[in-house]
């Protein structure tokens, strides 16, 4: 039923399962050099970036362009945009297997972005989510790239022809407007361009709760509730110290609690299966005690968190290596988008 809800044809939806199975699936992801990454981006994402290097084509992106659609101050970009490639590496991305890459090192990204501009209108724009919430949040700064943010994000896409993106629920939107960009160039100048799907990770995808039970971690928001991978030792201790508790079940076996439940999910992410399963127990006979239970989630979550924040930061001072690894991805990135651009300029005739 998949291939219905993304309008798509059954066939054409079998043709691309077909081609992910036989390793020949592109998959292209990007994320704005803009908060710091968080246990959420690792588990719900990054890990399965790492499995998917291993047997597919991989573009990973660091979207600065999309990043100055909020006008940030444009001298802590350059910072900005080393900490999120030796965060992506220091969880795994490997520079040698994937296109590790920075937005605008590849100029035929605006090129084909102003291309689809001329296939993209006012009205659509103007419906999705994320530009009505963007311009709710800052009214006095909507300007053009920040309407046309979807565009850009289809020429992200399609510029290495991917068939595969891993996105959240709150991307699915642009996806869909990024297959409606491809039917249109595809309508008007021919075959160029595959319709991209997104990628579902099945079991595989977690959502890590926030550590005061309201929702999921977040790069910008419930910071005090976030457990991000720059985090000192310290800093992890007292953010899980203060997680929300209560004074224990009152009767064997009873329900957990969601702010309950949501520091046993964080327990299952970084503990021993023994640890998790004496808790478990000491929850259902009414015994646990929640500081304790805290304080092993705190030095579990130490003990997971400060290799990767280790070496973020030894690649983050070694500036030589970082411009070696942008330049490495770049000219694999220019290489997809070169010959990506070839074949669009014969398409639409701007060849004289």
């Amino acid at each position: 039923m998949e291939c219905l809800v993304l309008g798509l044809h059954p066939l054409l939806y079998i043709y691309y399962l077909c081609r992910m199975k036989n390793g020949n699936a592109i998959v292209m992801s990007g994320i704005r050099p803009t908060g710091f990454l968080h246990l959420g981006n690792y588990f719900g994402a990054m890990r399965n970036y790492v499995k998917l290097q291993e047997e597919y084509t991989c573009y990973f992106m660091v979207a600065d362009l999309h990043a100055l659609t909020t006008h940030p101050d444009t001298k802590e970009l350059k910072e900005n945009v080393h900490r999120v490639l030796a965060e992506n590496i220091a969880c795994g991305i490997d520079p040698e297997k994937a296109a590790l890459y920075c937005q605008s090192h590849v100029r035929e990204t605006s090129e084909l972005y102003l291309y689809l501009n001329m296939l993209a209108y006012l009205g659509e724009l103007e419906k999705t989510t994320t530009f009505k919430d963007k311009a709710r949040l800052q009214p006095d700064n909507i300007n053009a790239g920040l309407l046309t943010y979807p565009v850009l994000q289809a020429a992200d896409i399609i510029l290495h022809r991917a068939t595969w993106v891993p996105v959240g629920k709150d991307q699915e939107q642009h996806l869909e407007m990024a297959r409606n960009f491809v039917k249109r160039f595809n309508h008007r100048y021919g075959e160029v361009f595959p319709e991209p799907l997104a990628y579902n990770f099945g079991e595989d995808l977690v959502k890590v709760p926030s550590l005061d039970g309201t929702g999921k971690m977040s790069k910008s928001e419930n910071q005090l509730a976030t457990l991000y991978l720059a985090d000192a030792d310290d800093v992890i201790r007292k953010k899980v110290m203060k997680a929300k508790t209560d004074g224990g079940p009152t009767s064997p076996n009873m329900p957990k609690p969601d702010y309950i439940e949501n520091i046993f999910q964080l327990m299952r992410l970084v503990s021993a299966a023994d640890v998790v399963s004496s808790f478990e127990g000491s929850y259902d006979n009414c015994s646990i005690r929640y500081g304790d239970m805290k304080k092993q989630l705190a030095e579990d979550m130490v003990a997971f968190i400060a290799p990767i924040r280790e070496r973020a930061e030894s690649i983050r001072n070694d500036s030589i290596y970082l411009e070696g690894i942008m330049q490495l991805g770049a000219e694999k990135a220019r290489k997809s988008a070169a010959a990506t651009m070839d074949l669009v300029r014969n398409a639409m005739g701007l060849v004289y």
